[in-house]
């Protein structure tokens, strides 16, 4: 025999069940809300590596690399040379150094001894405005006081007369071989075209002749070769400046001081 029981419901869960019903219905059923968008994962073995814009490195095209090395080789052949030719300069140097010494210790070797002994001057026109074509004969002593050296004085050089800045006349220093304790008077004729004198100028030259006291400059450069026996050296270029006054601008000039100095460049 079969037990059949009816429980009754009770109010609340008639309630709760009835509500579930009528809110499923009436639409009001909570929607569960939408996922979050998600980034999109890269496929399976790609890697993405970021590298700051600074650090990236390029790499030149091979011809800029073919240009750089051109470039390269062409400032070491330079440097190569410059370092030569010094090295050249400062072996000659020291060969010139030697051979100075040489002589000195050796040969006693004296310096050359210069002087002026008389000016000519002619064509010096103080009162006219147009160009004035100057003339100086200097008379220049040169003496060799050494006794075993000769000295050679080559072509190529020049004689110049100023006064002040103003370059009056020109000419050439006789080329002629000078023997060991020798004397020699040279007698260049130093000439000068189209000189224009300045009124200051002028006025300086009238003053100082009232005064019987012209100052001029000589300057001289001339090559030279030393010979010592049957040896010469290369070409020395000697300077000679002397600083000359004379009484009055005419031919028969007296001079009234007379101050001469050289220097010597060995190569």
């Amino acid at each position: 025999m079969t037990d059949a029981r009816v429980h009754p419901a009770t109010a609340d869960a008639l309630s709760s069940s009835s509500a579930a019903t009528s809110a499923k219905d009436s639409g009001e059923y909570p929607v569960p809300p939408n996922p979050l968008p998600t980034k999109p994962v890269p496929p399976p073995d790609t890697y993405v590596v970021q590298i700051p814009r600074e650090q990236i490195l390029r790499y030149p095209p091979p011809e800029n690399a073919r240009k750089f090395e051109a470039l390269t080789r062409r400032g070491k052949s330079r440097r190569s040379c410059c370092c030569f030719t010094l090295s050249a300069l400062a072996l000659l140097v020291i060969a010139a150094a030697i051979s100075a010494g040489v002589l000195y210790l050796v040969f006693r070797f004296k310096s050359p001894k210069f002087a002026v002994s008389s000016v000519a001057i002619k064509g010096m026109n103080l009162t006219t405005a147009a160009p004035i074509s100057p003339e100086f004969d200097v008379t220049v002593r040169a003496e060799n006081p050494n006794a075993k050296v000769g000295i050679y004085y080559l072509k190529g050089s020049a004689i110049n007369v100023f006064y002040e800045d103003v370059k009056l006349s020109n000419g050439v220093w006789p080329a002629f071989y000078q023997p060991k304790k020798n004397v020699t008077e040279l007698r260049p004729a130093v000439t000068g075209s189209g000189v224009i004198l300045g009124g200051t100028v002028k006025a300086s030259l009238r003053n100082q002749q009232s005064q019987g006291n012209i100052p001029f400059v000589v300057r001289a450069k001339v090559p030279v070769k030393i010979k010592v026996g049957s040896v010469k050296t290369w070409k020395i270029s000697v300077k000679v400046k002397c600083d000359v006054a004379v009484d009055a601008l005419k031919d028969k000039a007296k001079i009234v001081s007379n101050d001469c100095d050289y220097s010597v460049r060995l190569w």
